[in-house]
């Protein structure tokens, strides 16, 4: 039986088994896999900074040296936090939902200067050195589990031995010592290792963020308002703004026989089923039509609108003339996504399920989210705070492939879609419906789901089609029926209460 260590061979021993297979192999495992993994499940801590709620925790490292810190926006969006950077593998991760609007409309919101950003820097940095700490403890526990499962496998490899005529029978006091030992280290190793990387990041965030004097400075980008534009409207009780599916295009246009139909309803392909006109008619008030085929958030509802001659002004800005206006309804998301782009892809290659395709959809995505956010801002902050409705996205496609629905196979001469393909566009339609419904949570706006018969399916009800299909000039638009549909979901949100928390 080996002598145990004297007190005073002890650091001998340790430095020993510190240079062992087993507990270099244990060191090296905690390094790539444990520190990782403590980063990922130690959860965010909260804290409140130019009155934004924001979530201070750690970014999973990329296999790099350095790297910036990042943020994430309405829980979809990432982006990369340039002012910070940090060596080591504690890169600080903030979340911040929507901005909110304070009741002095928020000088935080501009590019200046403003009172309390050093508290808003202490603030952040106390919020990261509490989930530090948590983490802390997270890698002591990564340290013992870790030793655990070394000491096992070095037990089973030493039993194993055992049964050749060239090692004697294990003791337990043969390997008590040198597992201890491991522990030991092992536990030490991970503290200095996690204490490291701590001062590091601690260094960096702080030194990024002294840099900080408003929020605008903290999330990159000011979000700048449109201003109002033309003559101011009355008598009108809810406005509609969005795209193509709100305007009806394909519809029926409007009578030219009063002569208030312009240039404008024209480009826009406004119909006399417009979400905006079956509103008018469910809830008998006069409702404007804003909605605009191929209008996006930034293009469209934010910012002028170039269409067919024509040059749209926008949407909210024009929102911003109504006066005594109660409600709002919005229809966005397919024209920010290019979504007229994968529905190509899918139905011309013979699979649409790729790195190219999926990475240029989560870029998309990633846009999207942070223009949702600028949108959601704008319409919180309407005169008079209108009640707010966000339209989701309707799936025109079945859950199930129908290899007899001429709508599935497509244009002669290509694949078409299959089940694979239904799936991946119904799990992408949902994300783009995810952005909005989190952002319309945050915000207190209400959420309509239109419940749209898909293509191959449109007797559900011994009705016409809900959507055009690929034989028509606009396919996957709303019909005339699909349109009440939608309009119907939107007039049943805004008869039901005001979302819990709602300002």
């Amino acid at each position: 039986m080996p002598a145990r260590p004297t007190p005073r061979s002890w650091p001998r021993a340790l430095l020993r088994e510190a240079r062992s297979l087993p507990t270099l192999l244990l060191l090296a495992l905690i390094a790539v896999v444990g520190v990782p993994l403590v980063i990922l499940l130690t959860p965010e801590n909260h804290v409140e900074v130019f009155g934004q709620d924001v979530g201070v925790g750690a970014r999973v490292p990329p296999l790099t040296l350095s790297g910036p810190a990042q943020i994430a926006q309405l829980g979809n969006a990432e982006f990369d936090l340039t002012t910070v950077q940090v060596w080591g593998p504690i890169r600080p991760r903030l979340s911040i939902g929507p901005l909110k609007r304070p009741a002095d409309n928020g000088p935080v919101l501009g590019p200046h200067t403003v009172d309390g950003a050093g508290d808003a820097v202490r603030d952040l940095g106390e919020g990261f050195t509490t989930w530090y700490l948590w983490g802390a403890a997270g890698i002591v526990l990564v340290a013992l589990l870790g030793s655990g499962l070394m000491a096992t496998a070095r037990l089973l490899l030493a039993l194993r031995r055992t049964r050749t005529r060239r090692y004697r029978p294990v003791h337990w006091d043969d390997l008590a010592g040198p597992i201890g030992r491991m522990t030991v280290v092992a536990v030490t190793a991970s503290v200095l290792l996690w204490a490291g990387a701590g001062v590091a990041a601690l260094h960096g965030t702080l030194t990024g963020l002294g840099r900080v004097t408003s929020l605008t400075d903290l999330v990159g980008a000011a979000t700048v308002t449109p201003s109002p534009v033309g003559p101011a409207v009355t008598g009108v009780a809810g406005a509609v703004v969005g795209d193509s599916r709100a305007a009806r295009i394909g519809g029926p246009p409007l009578r030219q026989d009063d002569g208030t139909v312009t240039s404008e309803d024209r480009a826009c392909g406004r119909s006399t089923d417009s979400t905006a006109a079956e509103l008018a008619r469910l809830r008998g008030e006069d409702v404007l039509n804003l909605a605009c085929a191929g209008a996006g958030v930034a293009t469209g509802l934010r910012g002028p609108q170039p269409r067919e001659g024509v040059t749209v002004d926008p949407q909210v800005g024009r929102l911003k003339q109504v006066r005594n206006l109660q409600w709002v309804v919005v229809a966005v998301g397919p024209n920010d996504l290019a979504w007229s782009d994968f529905l190509l892809y899918c139905y011309g290659l013979a699979s649409c399920d790729d790195r190219l395709s999926d990475g240029e959809f989560e870029s998309r995505l990633a846009g999207f989210a942070r223009d949702v956010g600028a949108l959601f801002t704008d319409l919180d902050a309407l005169p008079g705070r209108p009640r707010v409705v966000v339209t989701l996205s309707y799936d025109p496609f079945p859950a199930r492939f129908d290899p007899t629905c001429a709508d599935m196979r497509g244009p002669a001469g290509t694949p078409g879609l299959d089940q694979a393909k239904l799936d991946l566009l119904a799990e992408r339609n949902r994300r783009l419906n995810d952005v909005l419904a989190d952002g319309a949570a945050r915000f207190g706006f209400s959420t309509a789901a239109p419940a749209l018969a898909p293509l191959c399916d449109p007797d559900r009800d011994r009705m016409p089609p809900d959507v055009m299909g690929l034989a028509t000039p606009d396919p996957f638009h709303p019909t005339a029926v699909g349109s009440l549909r939608i309009a119907a979901s939107a007039a049943t949100a805004l008869a039901g209460p005001r979302p819990t928390g709602t300002p």
